[in-house]
């Protein structure tokens, strides 16, 4: 479901740019709202979110999934942890809806998918272990993820397909934290399948208090 905000750029407290293929982190303290912005349409935006205080506890696909009974993230959705507390939750959108259910690109995956030419190539579940190497994470840390802006729609077989994105630019997607949580985000770097019109460009984040 597409909803508005009506909170304002220019009343953000802290605004950050995330390069094209970058790694980004935040924390977004319980009570702010968290904004992320497709500046230039058609850019998936993986992301994970942690406790701030116990990073044990973080984002749950499965539990989020089953507790609203649907297959995608909109307004409305609580973002859920392993331990079935609600993180954040969606309070504007206005593409539609978000998956996360493809998970993150790595150098494995796209040398499955891609083929051997494609497994040097920077990936996304490397930008998340960069970044969450910060907080004290390694690989064993990175879960199945949120792929905001990313257009994977479930073929009448069952199984899933990426193709192109429905974002626009300036489109973004609003949350507001029900605890205090590490927000982890890889802007990714895919260009061997439509998740990023085959040309990863910058997105923005901005934070209210």
């Amino acid at each position: 479901m597409t909803t508005l905000s009506n909170l304002k750029p220019e009343d953000a407290s802290k605004s950050f740019p995330v390069a094209a293929n970058s790694p980004f982190s935040t924390i977004v303290k319980k009570g702010q709202t968290i904004r992320i912005v497709d500046s230039f349409g058609q850019q998936a935006v993986d992301t994970l979110f942690y406790n701030a205080e116990d990073t044990d506890e973080r984002y749950s696909a499965h539990d989020t999934v089953a507790a609203q009974g649907a297959a995608y993230i909109t307004t409305g959705s609580e973002i859920l942890s392993n331990e079935g507390r609600v993180m954040l939750t969606v309070t504007a959108d206005t593409v539609g809806y978000h998956d996360t259910s493809a998970g993150a690109c790595s150098v494995e995956s796209n040398t499955v998918r891609f083929g051997h030419h494609t497994r040097f190539m920077h990936a996304c579940r490397e930008n998340f272990v960069l970044e969450g190497g910060k907080y004290g994470m390694d690989k064993r840390d990175i879960v199945p993820n949120i792929n905001f802006f990313m257009n994977v729609p479930i073929e009448p077989d069952g199984n899933l397909a990426i193709v192109d994105g429905l974002s626009e630019p300036g489109n973004y997607v609003e949350l507001k934290a029900e605890m205090d949580v590490i927000c982890l985000i890889s802007n990714c770097p895919q260009v061997n399948n439509p998740c990023n019109g085959f040309n990863p460009t910058p997105v923005e984040i901005l934070i209210w208090d």
